[in-house]
């Protein structure tokens, strides 16, 4: 696989979507517009009754945004649309009337946390380890952080996003309440997943989506803080000490 892609395939009323870019699944801005996009859409048709939010290849999850991308930015604008791609996802997911399962195979990094925070049940390997790294570069993990906070409480986001050179164990990451459960093997994920997911196509759809609301309480106003939240970091990865750091990437 070479060719960046986002895909949607039902089998049995799941609604399977998948993602990949060969740069161990960093995505860029048009990407992620894809990807958004497949999940509204997935959310309203009737012949899916779950979703699966899943990545291709065996290793990385998703190594958040596209660092081709970041170190071009050179206008505040630009800025904010490039940080509004993951909040367009996020946002898309918090929207979503139906439960979405997340399949984290590997590492995930950055925006690729918040996405596994935004799914409704998340299940990984004993591979997935997590890493917040924006304030490596000089930026934070501010679109991301209130799908994270919400996920395994403050003080645990703000552990991770301080301690920005560590990747942490998905043990961790289950014991906080990010992953469900961690499986030795992507096989047993991959089962674990699908029997996941057609048995909650057994249940009634409307209560999902009347539990959806439930667990998403107190979010909607995520449209207007995920753009404030762009726009912050549209602005500090115009900073000196931004720029001098991601000349190291260049």
């Amino acid at each position: 696989m070479t060719d960046p892609y986002v895909k949607l395939e039902i089998t049995n009323n799941v609604g399977y979507i998948e993602f990949f870019h060969p740069a161990h699944n960093s995505l860029p801005g048009d990407v992620l517009a894809k990807l958004a996009q497949t999940i509204t859409e997935a959310g309203a048709n009737d012949a899916i009754k779950v979703i699966v939010l899943k990545s291709g290849g065996d290793r990385t999850f998703c190594a958040g945004a596209s660092f081709k991308e970041l170190i071009h930015i050179d206008d505040a604008a630009t800025g904010k649309v490039f940080f509004s791609g993951f909040a367009n996802v996020i946002n898309a997911m918090r929207k979503c009337p139906k439960f979405i399962i997340g399949r984290i195979q590997g590492k995930t990094v950055g925006g690729g946390v918040g996405l596994a925070a935004s799914t409704d049940f998340c299940l990984a390997t004993k591979y997935a380890a997590i890493k917040l790294s924006e304030l490596n570069i000089g930026i934070g993990p501010f679109v991301v952080g209130p799908a994270i906070e919400r996920k395994i409480g403050l003080s645990a986001m703000s552990q991770i996003a301080i301690d920005a050179n560590a990747f942490y164990p998905p043990e961790w990451a289950e014991q906080k309440g990010l992953f469900a459960n961690v499986y030795d093997t992507t096989e047993d994920l991959d089962e674990a997943v699908k029997d996941t997911a057609e048995h909650l196509c057994t249940y009634n759809p409307e209560a999902m989506t009347e539990m959806k609301k439930v667990f998403w309480n107190g979010t909607d106003h995520w449209d207007d803080l995920l753009a404030e939240r762009a726009e912050t970091s549209g602005r500090l990865v115009l900073s000196d000490f931004t720029k001098e750091t991601l000349k190291r990437f260049k």
